[in-house]
């Protein structure tokens, strides 16, 4: 039995990983593609600017739910598909605060979650104030946009930004800059759960990303060393962002271990993330297969892992001539234990191209693999 039609805002890769469980499940997915030819062609019934809420509204009527690949549809935009009837995951008010860093570092800390110590900031004379009284050093973000490093500097002297006040000014809305400590800390964490709209919450083991040139390059499932209070205290964090925030969906909750035993929330994002593709093969149910019962208000499925390790790595780039697909052979031959996704996308210096996952008993070997695996697409 058809369960739903789910509309994705977004064709990337995200968007074409929920494809197989939305086929396994019964349920019709369509997605709204920036573009024709993107990750998620294969679903994708509508070619359109997601701003415009003439292409958004005319997507929204073929399907009973609304969800996205990513966070950047304006919110006037989902509050007229909510005014109209059209159940919209997450909602436009919980989608804010995965949109404006500003909106979340102030909700977090009035929920009295744990976040860096921060400010808004509208000048070189307040950084200099907040850098003053924090060491010298401190991070400065955008409040919107960015991903990957983008819209991120660590800071020394204030006047290194002055460019991002300069288009804030140039921009004609005004707005500020988010400022942070400079977080000391041992390794970053992502606790992924998902929530339904009648409020059932599940949660994923918290996982070890690690990060290259401001790109998230491994996950290691779950995070070495972490079972007991690292665990639960990453699991309660982010069931208390998912209820605090009225979140629907999955959850992405990237977190700093700091060096003096803190767990600080980083950055959120309200949709399935980099973090939990290990869940595709690693997990009982998939983030993307999650994400789908969870928009549709169906029972969520157990969320335990099926071996003792999984480790995914991003294929960041990809060949310098040819395909993905030229060098599948090579690849599986050596590596057949290991799982290969391809996104659908052209080989770009820094781009995410596709991800390999392998799982096992022994760490060391199931890194090694994936690791090995992966270096077969790059270069």
């Amino acid at each position: 039995m058809v369960l739903g039609t789910v509309g994705v805002i977004g064709g990337g890769q995200l968007a074409r990983m929920m494809i197989p469980p939305a086929v396994e499940l019964g349920i019709t997915i369509r997605v709204l593609e920036e573009a024709p030819g993107m990750s998620a062609e294969l679903a994708a019934t509508g070619v359109g600017d997601y701003r415009d809420l003439d292409t958004v509204l005319a997507f929204a009527e073929t399907v009973d739910v609304i969800t996205f690949d990513h966070e950047h549809v304006p919110p006037a935009i989902l509050r007229e598909l909510v005014a109209r009837g059209i159940p919209v995951h997450p909602g436009p008010d919980a989608l804010l605060y995965a949109q404006d860093k500003l909106h979340m570092r102030a909700k977090l800390s009035e929920l009295g979650l744990p976040v860096p110590d921060w400010a808004a900031i509208e000048s070189a004379d307040e950084l200099k104030e907040f850098l003053d009284s924090h060491g010298g050093r401190a991070v400065v973000k955008t409040a919107r946009g960015g991903y990957d490093g983008k819209g991120v500097r660590v800071v020394s002297e204030p006047h290194s930004v002055d460019d991002w006040f300069l288009a804030l000014a140039e921009d004609g809305r005004g707005g500020a800059l988010l400022v942070e400590e400079f977080v000391s800390f041992r390794r970053e964490l992502a606790q992924l759960v998902a929530r339904r709209p009648s409020g059932e919450v599940s949660a994923w083991p918290v996982v070890e990303t690690i990060q290259r040139d401001g790109v998230c390059a491994e996950v290691i499932a779950p995070a070495p060393q972490s079972a007991g209070r690292i665990a639960d205290l990453a699991a309660d964090i982010a069931i208390a962002v998912a209820s605090g925030l009225g979140v629907t969906g999955v959850l992405a909750v990237e977190l700093f271990e700091t060096t003096d035993g803190r767990i600080l929330v980083n950055e959120l994002a309200m949709r399935p993330h980099n973090s939990g593709h290990w869940s595709i093969e690693g997990s009982t149910t998939s983030q993307f297969e999650q994400h789908l019962r969870a928009v549709l208000d169906l029972p969520l499925g157990a969320t335990g892992s099926r071996d003792v390790w999984s480790v995914m790595v991003n294929i960041l780039g990809g060949p310098q001539e040819g395909e993905l697909l030229d060098r599948y052979p090579a690849a599986f031959a050596a590596h057949p234990t290991v799982k290969v996704h391809g996104y659908g996308k052209e080989p770009r210096p820094g781009r995410k191209v596709g991800h390999v996952t392998a799982s096992g008993d022994d760490l060391d070997e199931v890194a090694y693999q994936a690791r090995s695996a992966a270096a077969f697409f790059e270069g």
